[in-house]
């Protein structure tokens, strides 16, 4: 057990140090949960978290090294999520323009701070479709986890497997408890119908930054 533990050590506390690192996913789920709140925030995690699986898997089984070799398979995926991301940061802009334009311009306090409902179910296939259309996390686990695989300890592919599921669930707390003070400190700032126009708009400004973010990056 003893022996466990400090083989594990290393890869638990590297799986932290990388979720804990800011990245497109932190600032989605952030933005996501200053303009939605927390219940929203928490899907739009659990959609990003139900994406990566996707990966895992994928890579588990060999198909993700299609995106790691192919240029053509690594083009496709990313462009597709350049569109989609920029699709997402555009609806909200309009959206968030349309409705200042029918409000009168006083504010008022008591209206919370999104300017258009998101489902729990919509926050969640958003965060899906989020990850699963970025190549970089597929390439990422298969440069990551292969590193903690250790051929004595019995099949690979399913350590491959639990190695990855580690890591989203460390993915889930971490990002569980940054959805819970993001919600707070939202929730006493209560915007007014201006304010939360703006975060929305600032909502989609971030999901074409990512889409530009992942239009330049390379296989």
């Amino acid at each position: 057990m003893i022996d466990l533990v400090v083989a594990y050590t290393p890869f638990l506390i590297a799986a932290l140090l990388l979720n804990i690192s800011p990245g497109p996913d932190m600032a989605y789920i952030v933005g996501q949960t200053a303009v939605h709140g927390r219940k929203i925030g928490l899907f739009s995690s659990l959609g990003v978290i139900s994406g990566a699986f996707v990966h895992v898997l994928a890579a588990t089984f060999g198909l993700s090294a299609i995106l790691a070799t192919s240029a053509l398979a690594f083009a496709i995926v990313k462009w597709i999520g350049v569109a989609y991301l920029v699709w997402l940061g555009i609806g909200a802009l309009r959206s968030s323009f349309a409705k200042s334009e029918t409000e009168p311009c006083s504010e008022e306090p008591s209206t919370p701070i999104s300017t258009k409902p998101m489902t729990a179910f919509g926050a969640w296939r958003q965060g899906v479709m989020i990850d699963v259309l970025n190549p970089k996390v597929a390439i990422f686990f298969m440069a990551f986890l292969p590193q903690f695989v250790d051929p004595a300890m019995g099949n690979g592919a399913v350590q491959f497997l639990l190695l990855g599921l580690m890591v989203l669930l460390i993915a889930f707390f971490v990002e569980g408890m940054l959805v819970m003070a993001v919600a707070s400190a939202a929730n006493r700032i209560k915007g007014s119908r201006r304010l939360g126009a703006w975060l929305h708009r600032a909502l989609g400004t971030m999901f074409i930054a990512l889409g530009v973010r992942l239009a330049i990056s390379q296989q």
